[in-house]
């Protein structure tokens, strides 16, 4: 090896999965420009590819033909602050993955792309002095030319704005051509008003006591400190939000606050904009690359003085932290599950500590990790009993239809109690799990259902689309008109979906308008908001929905809500079926009787005797979610014991099965650790891949991370590595 000590060299992460980092030398030109958490374009292979720098030095061991030289030095200062970077670097070690894949997260695509971070420019159209100078008389015929120099006259006018103000493209020209216009730019300053004068909208509402106990709770932190808001639906979790950052940007600092869903972000904007006269920052999946850039570049000015997004918003430069908040803080959605599987609730922690403010959780029902964390002290816990205003507590009942005619689903009893509401002038909520319009395609004569050639599941009917589609794979095909194994004409939809519930509920109530909010009717930009908009209004008296109801939204209206065939929620292979089912029971009744009116709230189920049911219904769900952490303790599940989760996905079986079986003799099995598995994922097969499960789980968290740090070289040094497509869980919530 020869030992190069002439030239500069960085170390760069790359957002590839091989665990390392990567050095380039540095062209003699960019010495003097060098600094950590630059973004640099390099060589990688046959392509190029963009990185961070992590690390500068002036030596490096390998061979002068080995080393490659950087491309370009895209920027001029550092993309992250300190505390960022080192979330990512803490994160990157937690969840087992590169460095430079936990950087990309925390960039925006734009950026990990290679767009310029440019300066807040406005570019604007103005009269030159030959303009001003200039005789409008000569323009009688040219009337729109002499439109532009009338209106600029007056003030100039920004680029974006010329086709509001009716403004001719070919007069534009023509002006520019006589030199008596021109486009200039101005370079514009954060506006950080807001940290001189706090403008306020609307007027607070009165908090109850249990609220301002809350508040005042939260207004007295500091520093870090991780609050557990815990307040059953309806008792006004929100309005302590807004009192909270009345506080925080009161003290000039700014607010994160993350949501499980888009479908929440229009809700949550609106009711913020309305308290408080500042800028907010949106971010999430459903923008643009460059409106997300654009609210990221905002937070980091500090001229957005409330940050609101989905699970990547997380990763949001702020010039002057000051609170995280994490609405619906159980919610799934905030654990990735493609890619990194990083969960944004223990990173937000993690990050409140690294940058010493203060972290709050809400939620009406907290994950099993919260409480625990909750109940031992190591969080602050606040609870909200009461709801808010004048609303009253729902009425619960089941409806058990064994033997009972069901007609698209619904029970009579279930028909006759939605009349009853409707006519009250009243809105209604279904909710069934299931989209589509028949989770299978049923053979009459040979009883042959339709299954997916590529995955261990049964084709979906959608109708309207006139396909049958595989929700795990996105398999599609035209609805068959035979049997595919008889021949058969006598083809029947079994079960029932959203889109055939909503089509018979269209007959059965023809004077009450229904709308279905499902991932198939709301995939479209705006879809979902537009639907959400018009149930305020009163526009749709029957609401049937899929998970998608049950988060968050508050709809005065509603005071029944009836849930459909959720016997399957009740049994499943996932040890977190019980903790998710008390959940979601508990979120969808919580949209009922909101407001003055009051709610009512109705089960159907073969299962009438269920214990599961019974205990949340009759003591809710906080004595539910207690008994169920005292029996994940004998269990030794999760969150009393710490888990990763080793998935395998392979053409042939036996690849996945033999490459799992040699990561189990390598890992430690003892009284403080366990080894389950190999064993078949609950979907054996999916997109043409048999699907292999390992766990490993032990006693002590910082066991679990020496242990497995200590094994993983040795694990991607196995050959049958190669053979297979596999990942690591780090803290799974989803066994599937």
């Amino acid at each position: 090896m020869i030992n190069l000590t002439m030239s500069q060299f960085v170390e760069v992460a790359l957002p590839v999965p091989l665990r390392q980092n990567f050095t380039y030398k540095v062209p003699i030109s960019l010495n003097a420009s060098l600094q950590k958490g630059l973004r640099v374009k390099v060589p990688f292979g046959r392509q190029q590819s963009i990185g961070l720098i992590i690390g500068i030095t002036e030596h490096c061991d390998l061979k002068p033909q080995q080393i490659k030289s950087i491309i370009e030095l895209i920027d001029t200062e550092p993309l992250l602050p300190h505390s960022l970077f080192t979330l990512t670097q803490w994160a990157s070690r937690y969840y087992f993955c590169s460095l430079g894949q936990m950087l990309s997260q925390a960039i925006p695509v734009a950026l990990r792309k290679g767009a310029p971070i440019t300066k807040n420019v406005r570019t604007f159209w103005q009269l030159t002095q030959a303009g001003k100078n200039a005789e409008l008389s000569t323009l009688k015929r040219a009337i729109a030319q002499k439109k532009i120099m009338q209106t600029l006259q007056d003030s100039h006018i920004n680029t974006d704005d010329v086709a509001s103000h009716g403004f001719s493209p070919s007069a534009l020209k023509a002006l520019l051509e006589k030199k008596w216009i021109q486009k200039s730019t101005q370079i514009i300053q954060a506006d950080l008003s807001w940290r001189e004068t706090l403008l306020m909208g609307e007027e607070p509402h009165q908090l109850n006591a249990e609220q301002a106990i809350a508040v005042s709770t939260l207004t007295q932190q500091q520093n870090y400190q991780c609050t557990l808001l815990e307040g059953i639906t309806g008792s006004g979790k929100t309005e302590v939000y807004l009192a909270l950052l009345e506080s925080i940007l009161s003290n000039k600092k700014q607010a994160l606050i993350l949501v499980p869903e888009i479908g929440l972000t229009p809700q949550t904007i609106n009711r913020f904009k309305r308290r408080f006269t500042v800028t907010v920052a949106v971010i999430h999946s459903g923008l643009t690359d460059n409106q997300r850039l654009r609210a990221w570049q905002q937070a980091k000015s500090g001229e957005a003085a409330i940050i609101i997004g989905t699970r990547s918003a997380l990763f949001t430069p702020m010039a002057y932290p000051g609170v995280i908040i994490l609405d619906e803080e159980h919610d799934a959605s905030f654990k990735q599950q493609e890619g990194v599987g990083y969960h944004a609730r223990d990173l937000a922690v993690m990050r409140g500590h690294l940058e010493d403010i203060p972290v709050l959780l809400g939620t009406a029902t907290p994950s099993l990790e919260t409480l625990q964390n909750a109940l031992s002290g190591r969080y602050q816990h606040l609870q909200l009993g009461s709801r808010a205003g004048h609303a009253e507590k729902v009425r619960q009942g089941i409806i058990d239809i064994c033997h009972q005619p069901l007609r698209a689903g619904l029970s009579s009893a279930l028909i006759n109690e939605m009349r009853i509401h409707l006519e009250m002038g009243n809105q209604v909520i279904l909710f069934l799990n299931r989209r589509g319009f028949a989770p299978a395609l049923l053979c009459h004569e040979c009883g042959h259902l339709h299954e997916c050639d590529r995955c261990d599941a049964f084709f979906t009917i959608h109708q309207s689309l006139g396909e049958i589609r595989c929700h795990h794979c996105s398999n599609q095909y035209a609805i068959p008109k035979q049997c595919h194994q008889c021949g058969s004409t006598l083809l029947a939809a079994q079960g029932v979906g959203t889109e055939q519930l909503a089509s018979f509920l269209e007959t059965e109530f023809p004077h009450y308008p229904v709308v279905r909010i499902d991932r198939d009717t709301t995939r479209k930009k705006g879809e979902l908001e537009t639907h959400l908009n018009a149930i305020l209004k009163g526009e749709y008296k029957i609401l049937v929905g899929t998970q998608m109801l049950a988060k968050g939204h508050h709809f005065p209206d509603v005071t029944l809500v009836g849930l459909l065939d959720v016997d399957g929620a009740l049994f499943s292979a996932d040890f977190r079926a019980p903790e998710r089912f008390g959940q979601l029971y508990t979120q969808v009744s919580g949209r009922a009787g909101r407001a003055t009116k009051p709610g009512t709230v109705l089960l159907q189920t073969h299962q009438s005797e269920n214990i599961i049911l019974k205990e949340l219904m009759q003591k809710g769900y906080g004595e539910f979610a207690r008994n169920q952490l005292a029996e994940r303790q004998q269990a030794l599940l999760p969150p009393a014991w710490h888990m990763i989760l080793l998935r395998a996905e392979a053409h042939q079986a036996q690849d996945a099965d033999n490459f799992l079986c040699q990561i189990a003799q390598l890992l430690p099995q003892n009284e403080q650790c366990e080894v389950i598995g190999p064993m078949p994922a609950p979907l054996d097969k999916k997109a043409g891949k048999f699907r292999r499960q390992l766990i490993f789980q032990t006693q002590n968290r910082q066991q679990l991370q020496q242990s497995f740090e200590q094994t993983l070289p040795q694990i991607e040094a196995l050959p049958m590595a190669k053979r297979c497509r596999w990942s690591i869980d780090r803290d799974p919530q989803d066994l599937l």
